[in-house]
């Protein structure tokens, strides 16, 4: 049963008892009726504080006492209960909007770090081009601040001397497409073993897409190449000016190349150094290193803007061509141009030099080497596609049929075939050993296509536009369609043995694909 006070008549929250009298008490009480009368007031008997004993009991909730037992006292209970609300509310819109205010300051601290940050990169940018200037030319492989071929930053360009090509250059250009060409007949027709299956081509399936490599601000990514020895590296181009070297293995941005000041046309991959090469509608051409993301060549050969450019076998000299009507020839470790040649050049004269023809002289849109690198072939803006030779400098057959500019080129790794395209919506394959056109691929109505690239085996060739399509070689049969970008695709590239396969687009993101 319940204990009870003696004094209080209720249930005691301190309960204790007297020696004296053997009643239950209310400590605090019976505590104060000692301190006054000094007595247990049951018996009246003499009780002191430590006569008291304490009882343990279980701790109990006095249940609330009835208030609201009339209407009157309900109502009040209800508006004592809204004032409580109403106050919690206040407080609560009083926090927020302090909140708010410190939020917005934070933000705008932010807004300034960042517009601070942006302009000390800017001004350092600039300093390392001033510097450059003032710096003498060391070989590349040393990653030394690039000598200036034409002054960067006052836009001043210094006559380019044509170099020509010397006997030793010649010699080694010659002995590269001999060991090439070697190279190529000891493969013969036998197909890889690893190389990807037909079946394997129409199973891909997308693996990765990664859509933050450039500005959202200026989307669109123009040019893309990949490692040819490591496909795990990608490089790209945009609308933003900017080239990122991206590794796909680890899903980060390796390097960040910063110093064109318009939209980026083309890139190269070194296919043996961490060097990256990038083309501008700048006029412009620069080498990057990939281990500082630093600009360590310049080249400033042409006078508009650089649509096409191809590295040598050799990977020492570059091949660009341009809207100036102009091809050159350059060697990258120096920055010196070779030769600069009109595309109105044609067969040379006795004197071993390119004669003009006069009048003919025609805008280029894309340059290629053939995989033994004495000869190339440029599209121009007028439908058709030159073949020259690179020592003598003449253009050794031209390939009319397109109609529309020719936007891409492509050589097969035999270099039986010259796969090429233009803005007639079609691609057209030629046989340079019989100097005709064999196959025309009939694509669809206003089909765009921005880039046509052979696999290292030539058993595949694929194109990226409106969308990205895979074919057999031979049989031309299309495996693959891929419609995964939202916007023109401007680059592709197999990856090893043809196992996979990389896009870029102008809706900013590079896709990856796989078997």
């Amino acid at each position: 049963m319940a204990l009870v006070c003696s004094l209080s008549n209720e249930v005691p929250e301190q309960p204790v008892i007297s020696q004296v009298s053997g009643h239950i008490y209310e400590k605090r009480l019976i505590l104060k009726y000692i301190d006054e009368n000094g007595t247990d007031p049951i018996n009246n008997e003499t009780l002191s504080p430590e006569q008291l004993v304490e009882i343990k009991t279980n701790p109990l909730v006095k249940p609330k006492p009835p208030s609201a037992t009339s209407i009157p006292a309900l109502l009040k209970c209800l508006q004592d209960e809204w004032d409580a609300v109403m106050l919690h509310s206040f407080t609560l819109r009083q926090q927020l909007q302090t909140a708010r205010q410190e939020l917005s300051h934070a933000l705008y601290q932010h807004d300034a770090a960042c517009r601070v940050i942006a302009r000390l990169n800017k001004e350092v940018n600039a300093a390392r081009e001033a510097l450059a200037t003032l710096k003498p030319h060391t070989p590349l492989n040393n990653i030394a601040p690039q000598t200036m071929y034409a002054s960067e930053t006052s836009g001043e360009t210094r006559t380019a001397l044509e170099e020509g090509i010397s006997e030793e250059i010649s010699q080694k250009l010659q002995e590269k497409s001999a060991s090439l060409t070697q190279m190529r007949k000891q493969k013969g027709k036998k197909i890889p073993e690893d190389l990807a299956t037909v079946e394997e081509i129409k199973g891909f399936n997308m693996v990765g897409s990664h859509t933050g490599l450039h500005s959202a601000s200026i989307p669109g990514i123009t040019a893309l190449d990949i490692k040819s020895n490591d496909t795990n590296r990608i490089l790209t181009g945009g609308n933003d000016k900017i080239a990122v070297v991206f590794d796909n293995s680890k899903e980060q941005i390796v390097a960040t190349f910063k110093g064109h000041s318009k939209k980026i046309t083309q890139v190269i991959y070194h296919p043996e150094e961490e060097t990256c090469i990038t083309a501008s509608a700048d006029s412009t051409v620069r080498i990057w290193s990939v281990q500082v993301s630093q600009q360590v060549q310049f080249l400033k050969i042409h006078d508009s803007s650089v649509t096409g450019i191809s590295l040598h076998p050799l990977g020492d000299y570059l091949l660009s061509c341009s809207m100036d009507e102009h091809w050159a020839f350059s060697d990258i470790r120096t920055g010196k141009i070779l030769l600069k040649v009109s595309s109105a050049a044609s067969a040379p004269t006795a004197e071993g030099e390119p004669h003009l023809t006069g009048g003919n002289s025609v805008a280029l849109t894309c340059a290629k080497f053939h995989p033994d690198g004495l000869i190339f072939a440029t599209g121009t803006v007028e439908s058709e596609i030159k073949i020259w030779d690179l020592k003598t400098k003449s253009n050794l057959a031209n390939f009319p049929g397109h109609s529309g500019c020719i936007t891409s080129l492509a050589f097969s790794e035999n270099g039986y075939y010259l796969a090429t395209a233009a803005e007639d919506s079609v691609i057209k394959l030629w046989d340079l050993r019989k100097l005709k056109n064999f196959k025309t691929i009939d694509l669809e109505n206003k089909y765009e296509i921005k880039d046509l690239v052979f696999d290292q085996s030539g058993n595949y060739l694929a194109c990226a536009g409106s969308d990205v399509r895979i074919y057999q070689v031979k049989q031309w049969d299309m495996l693959k369609v891929i419609e995964e970008h939202s916007n023109l695709a401007t680059g592709v590239r197999f990856g090893t043995n043809a196992k996979s396969l990389v896009t870029a687009s102008l809706d900013k993101s590079v896709k990856i694909f796989s078997v």
